[in-house]
């Protein structure tokens, strides 16, 4: 594949999925639910309320980003907020209507999970150790150097 379309396959492939998972969730009733709400709505779910930069650590994305998932989460009603000890923390509470959502959310997980692990079977290596490999090159000399090289 030549460079020019690294970007583009790689994009189309992750809405790809996407798109599949959020036909999941409207079939089953979530129409307004959208796949990356998942590990925010499954960390609270495990441990509890959380602020927005122990989310942000917990899934691994940016402050800003959590902080724009919390918010579409609260627009859609799956999440409260409440102010933390100091005025400028928010912490993040599930509500009933994101309970109510669990046994969908888990099912989607599931069944994610079973078609990845068939995906993996037809790859010459896991899809997951490949974008582990990746990072790991990425983390030891970023795309920028190697740009520069």
């Amino acid at each position: 594949m030549h460079h020019e379309a690294l970007g583009t396959a790689m994009r189309h492939l992750l809405d790809s999925m996407e798109s599949d998972i959020a036909r999941y969730y409207a079939d089953h009733g979530l129409v307004d639910y959208r796949p990356r709400f998942s590990p925010v709505i499954r960390h609270l779910a495990a441990v509890g309320p959380t602020s927005i930069r122990g989310l942000s650590e917990a899934i691994g994305v940016t402050h800003s980003a959590a902080s724009q998932t919390v918010a579409q989460l609260v627009r859609t009603g799956y999440l409260r907020l409440e102010a933390g000890d100091d005025a400028r923390r928010r912490i993040a509470h599930l509500t009933p209507r994101a309970e109510a959502a669990m046994q969908v959310i888990e099912a989607e997980w599931a069944a994610s999970a079973a078609a990845i692990r068939g995906l993996d079977e037809e790859l010459p290596v896991p899809l997951g150790e490949m974008l582990a490999r990746l990072r790991e090159a990425l983390a030891h000399r970023s795309f920028g150097d190697r740009m520069r090289e």
